[in-house]
């Protein structure tokens, strides 16, 4: 008795890697799980470079003014400037082995499971340096001299008590104003917990206080202040004890950041310079009868105005 043919329906032409067709949709699945669950990499200062290990972000201060007095040469007033140098961490890897054998004996389509892992697993590694981030920012010295530092609020009770938690976000707000920082791409980032809690409370939602920011049906609130909320489950992980530094990285992330329950920042608080875009890529070895399915990038973040 003669053994069967296989139909391998991601093989092209009949030759070759057998999933060589499941690639481009096995690709648009990882990145579409990455863009998704990721919830800051838009809302910060992202530069792409074609090489390199690290890129200069200009700080420039603020310009001042003096009333003239007629007659008196006018010689310009100097506009004070730092720079901060972002590195690009190591490789940020996710992958899989897939047996070719599994995979055709496979009753139900395993690529879109693992399409979403990967690029999760790669978004909450991105987002959670990027919260934390935030809070180092907070916690940061002015970057030019005689410039503004970071804030931290401190609220004893912020993580369960909401009233109490948006009078801190509206001081917050205050001192963002305080400082010049522009009123528009601000944003608040909070937990699933923090954020249930706000789309709980009647100040944000009852229409005597505010129009359309939220529905209590359908647990939203929209923003506090004007600034929009942002809900993360990566705050979960970020807000924690992060102290311990991460081999592979080239930027500074680690930090307690146990005792936060939110942060408010502007889209120029934090950079990001980008070496290698998100690629995924998926490779036959023919010595083992398997896939190997790689996502990758190489981006590095760090703080760049703490006020």
């Amino acid at each position: 008795m003669s053994n069967y043919t296989v139909s391998n329906i991601g093989q092209n032409a009949g030759s070759g890697s057998t999933t060589a067709s499941f690639l481009k949709i096995f690709s648009g699945e990882v990145i579409t799980a990455f863009e998704t669950a990721n919830s800051t990499l838009d809302k910060h200062l992202v530069r792409t470079i074609s090489n390199g290990k690290s890129a200069q972000f200009p700080i420039v201060g603020k310009a001042t003014a003096s009333y003239h007095t007629a007659g008196n040469e006018i010689t310009g007033d100097a506009i004070k400037h730092n720079e901060k140098i972002i590195h690009v961490d190591d490789m940020l890897l996710s992958s899989s082995f897939v047996a070719e054998i599994d995979e055709l004996k496979n009753h139900y389509d395993i690529r879109q499971i693992y399409a979403r892992e990967m690029g999760q697993a790669l978004a909450k590694t991105v987002d959670q340096n990027l919260l934390q981030l935030a809070v180092l920012g907070a916690n940061a010295s002015a970057t030019i001299t005689g410039g503004d530092a970071g804030t931290v609020i401190t609220d004893a009770d912020a993580n369960t008590n909401a009233t109490s938690l948006i009078a801190s976000l509206f001081e917050g707000i205050q001192k963002l104003d305080e400082k010049d920082v522009p009123s528009t791409d601000r944003y608040i980032v909070v937990s699933p917990d923090i954020y249930y809690q706000l789309a709980n409370n009647d100040k944000l939602l009852n229409r005597d206080f505010s129009t359309l920011n939220g529905d209590f049906g359908k647990g939203t609130v929209v923003s506090v202040g004007g600034v929009p909320v942002i809900k993360s489950n990566t705050c979960v992980s970020a807000f924690a004890d992060n102290s311990s530094a991460v081999s592979g990285a080239n930027n500074t992330y680690n930090i307690d950041a146990s005792n936060y329950v939110a942060v408010m920042f502007h889209k120029s608080a934090i950079g990001t310079v980008k070496l290698k875009d998100l690629v995924v890529e998926t490779t036959y070895d023919a010595r083992r009868l398997d896939t190997l399915i790689t996502g990758r990038m190489a981006v590095g973040s760090n703080v760049l105005r703490p006020e």
